[in-house]
């Protein structure tokens, strides 16, 4: 089927799982919230890998500030050199029989060797790094960077990006269902899609497989060729 423009629009997360990688695969432009409100509950500054069979979040300190500053007005923690190497040596001892040990944490230290300390920035950083072991070639824009669209909530944010990057087919992780309506993206001529990881399990250790975590983790136990093996394994709906 011909396309023109598909578009995927995220949250900057922090070493995400390997759906986030698979959207962006997927797409021709992949949109980058920076002027959206950071929020704690989500995954903007943790992630979750595996530590002796079990899941656990590792996080990026941040400074302390308004709960309602944007993502793009946050900051690391002062601390930042010293919590660095404690948060290495945490996925360093969590990972150090895994198969692709070596791999996962050349991967993982660049992703967090980044001069600035604007969370921000910090993030989309780690996203190209990701981005560039992947082979991924799609183009990553940042929502400010497209104009203001900050007075709009939602679906009609989403609709109002899809049209100023000429979309044609919005992608979206398939939680989102619920949030958003066909129809209204089809009254602007931008067919809506929702992206859904397929059977992927590969063996972690002697642990049962715990799905979904941190794209560190994937690389740990395929290495990065077969973690770019795994990037179309997903079901759109």
């Amino acid at each position: 089927m011909q396309h023109n423009c598909r578009v995927a629009i995220m949250q900057p997360y922090f070493l995400p799982y390997l759906g986030y990688w698979q959207i962006m695969n997927y797409v021709d432009t992949f949109v980058v919230y920076d002027d959206i409100q950071f929020t704690k509950k989500g995954w903007i500054h943790r992630n979750r890998y595996l530590n002796n069979g079990k899941d656990r979040f590792f996080t990026l300190p941040l400074k302390k500030d308004s709960d309602y500053l944007d993502v793009r007005d946050r900051e690391i923690s002062t601390n930042w050199p010293r919590d660095k190497q404690k948060l290495y040596n945490k996925i360093k001892g969590a990972y150090a029989t895994a198969p692709f040990f070596n791999e996962g944490m050349t991967v993982f230290n660049r992703c967090i060797q980044c001069e600035s300390q604007n969370l921000f920035t910090f993030l989309l950083h780690s996203i190209h790094v990701i981005k560039s072991v992947l082979d991924i070639t799609s183009n990553i824009v940042t929502s400010s960077n497209i104009g203001s669209t900050k007075h709009l909530k939602g679906q009609s944010r989403v609709i109002e990006i899809c049209r100023k990057v000429g979309a044609d087919e919005y992608l979206n992780p398939i939680g989102g269902k619920e949030l958003y309506n066909r129809e209204a993206f089809e009254a602007d001529g931008i067919a809506l899609i929702f992206h859904e990881v397929g059977e992927v399990s590969y063996k972690q250790l002697n642990s049962a497989y715990v799905r979904n975590l941190s794209i560190i983790d994937t690389i740990m136990f395929n290495g990065i060729n077969g973690t770019k093996a795994l990037l179309p394994a997903f079901r759109l709906l």
